[in-house]
């Protein structure tokens, strides 16, 4: 079509190229947006991520596993979902590694509970190390030594009519290797003072074993010792 003259004799500039300027040409065809972040952002990005997530993202393609495996993105969650106090160190074999590994200490720990809980006498036997150089020291502080005494001294206690429904809080892992030890807060009921629990563990044959079981209470005047 002719172009209009306009009144000073000029022509009109030609119509904008909607296409060409409003299109914005991917530099890097086939590739996300994601994927071509700076890798501080990728970090902060992953950060807000759940375990489950950030390894269903480590399978989708080269790149994102790349980005999925970093060991800062691991850091980040392991400090959301665990603790800040071990900030300074640095795991051996990556953050990765020290969060999973955690998380089967946790799990560990929670059957340990669970045990007390439903007073199953021959899983406890299956958690602790078959080891004469286990020890156990329940909130009577009565130290028990080695395997088969540690073992009577949990079937004294499951013989009680009463149960243990421990409610535990503020636990705390540290991992060195093939031991761990665990530190948390139990409460048996909301007026007593809580018992103050060291566990520790070590890896054999490829599970981990309670090697060391400590627990102690602050007891009121009118608080009686409940052993466990």
């Amino acid at each position: 079509m002719p172009s209009t003259p306009l009144t000073n004799g000029g022509t009109p500039p030609p119509p904008p190229d909607v296409t060409a300027s409003t299109v914005v040409v991917d530099d890097k065809p086939g590739v996300s947006m994601m994927e071509q972040l700076v890798p501080e952002i990728t970090t902060h990005a992953l950060s807000y991520l759940d375990y489950p997530s950030l390894c269903r993202l480590s399978m989708t393609n080269s790149l994102m596993r790349k980005a999925a495996n970093d060991d800062n993105a691991w850091k980040a969650l392991y400090h959301k979902d665990f603790t800040l106090e071990q900030d300074g160190i640095t795991p051996v074999n990556g953050w990765k590694a020290y969060y999973a590994t955690t998380r089967a200490i946790i799990s560990v720990n929670t059957e340990f509970f669970s045990i007390i809980r439903g007073r199953a006498l021959q899983e406890m036997a299956r958690l602790w190390l078959n080891s004469d150089y286990v020890k156990c020291i329940h909130a009577s502080g009565e130290l028990f030594s080695g395997y088969n005494e540690v073992m009577q001294s949990w079937q004294l206690c499951f013989n009680w009519e009463q149960g243990f429904d421990f409610q535990v809080h503020t636990v705390r892992t540290r991992i060195l290797t093939d031991m761990a030890w665990v530190t948390m807060k139990a409460y048996l009921n909301v007026d007593g003072g809580p018992f103050l629990i060291t566990n520790v563990f070590e890896f054999h044959n490829g599970r981990w074993h309670m090697v060391h079981h400590h627990s102690s209470v602050m007891l009121n005047d009118d608080q009686q010792v409940v052993v466990h």
